[in-house]
């Protein structure tokens, strides 16, 4: 385990604050290892997602199978980079071209999942222009199982930690190039990743094209350890200063309108204030005692 003593340099302090918790937490970092025996299939592959998941991530050339899942080396690994998410490479007989993704919860093993991979095209084999590293992508999830089954849920959730990338307060139109696509169906997990190209359609709104660029894999679910109900809802805790505060009085309808109440007091007509006029001004000293004379003459009149 890391031995962390108090920090001598102020570069160690900055450090260590990066490190400290936080209402707002840094982005999620990713382990991307190598076992002791892989194929050809499962090193190109890491490297591919690692490709994808950069910058944030760290790409382990070898590390034996039978040690990572040691618990002390799980807490070692993820305090040394920081890293909440993991990606896990193996080849063997019983278990050909493996890849195990998993998330870790205060530096232990939240979830793991196993995928197998049947089918792939690396990044190399489809030609065509890249996404720029560090591009945020645009995460589809097609098919009933990521809605209704337990595994698929909890797989739709993990990927979507892994391939978020940063939070970020506004995208622009031409940023949102990089679209990764996940497909269940028939007990398989298809991914592909697309480029969206913006191409004019006579109008202000243009027209969507999509282009694929790899990798893409065929994935058979084979293996799971997910966490306990309580545990999972441990780790997804807010803090309650990031609680959104509920205002009294404000509702939205089906389509998002944004309605408001006001309760106002008991109003008196009389003191309401109206529209000042020359005409309504009133009158003062004797001129105002002639006019009620002359008034109270003319009604007198008009009775006789």
């Amino acid at each position: 385990v890391l031995f962390i003593g108090k920090p001598k340099t102020k570069r160690a302090k900055r450090f260590l604050d990066n490190r400290a918790s936080k209402l707002t937490e840094n982005v999620k970092n990713a382990m991307i290892m190598k076992g002791g025996n892989t194929s050809m299939t499962v090193t190109q592959a890491l490297k591919d997602i690692y490709a994808l998941k950069k910058p944030s991530a760290v790409l382990y050339k070898k590390i034996p199978n039978h040690l990572y899942f040691v618990s002390y080396l799980q807490e070692f690994f993820s305090k040394k980079t920081d890293s909440s998410l993991f990606l896990f490479g193996s080849h063997n007989k019983k278990r050909p071209n493996n890849l195990i993704f998993g998330r870790l919860f205060d530096f232990h093993v939240l979830d793991m999942i196993e995928l197998g991979i049947e089918k792939y095209n690396s990044l190399s084999d489809i030609k065509g222009s890249k996404c720029p590293e560090g591009t945020k992508p645009m995460l589809v999830f097609a098919g009933d199982a990521f809605d209704h089954e337990n595994e698929h849920k909890r797989l739709k959730s993990l990927l979507t930690d892994f391939f978020r990338g940063p939070v970020v307060p506004s995208v622009r139109l031409a940023g949102l190039e990089h679209v990764l696509h996940f497909t269940a169906l028939e007990g398989k997990i298809y991914m592909r990743s697309y480029r969206s190209l913006l191409k004019k359609s006579g109008c202000r709104t243009p027209r969507i094209e999509l282009e694929e660029i790899g990798p893409s894999f065929d994935f058979i679910l084979r293996r799971t350890h997910l966490a306990s109900d309580d545990l999972y809802k441990t780790a997804h805790k807010q803090p309650k200063a990031l609680k959104p505060k509920k205002k009294k009085n404000i509702s939205h309808d089906t389509f998002g309108t944004k309605f408001g109440r006001l309760h106002m007091q008991k109003q008196d007509l009389a003191k309401l204030q109206t529209r000042k006029m020359k005409g309504l001004r009133k009158r003062r000293g004797p001129a105002a005692a002639a006019v009620v004379a002359g008034e109270t003459s003319l009604k007198s009149t008009e009775v006789e």
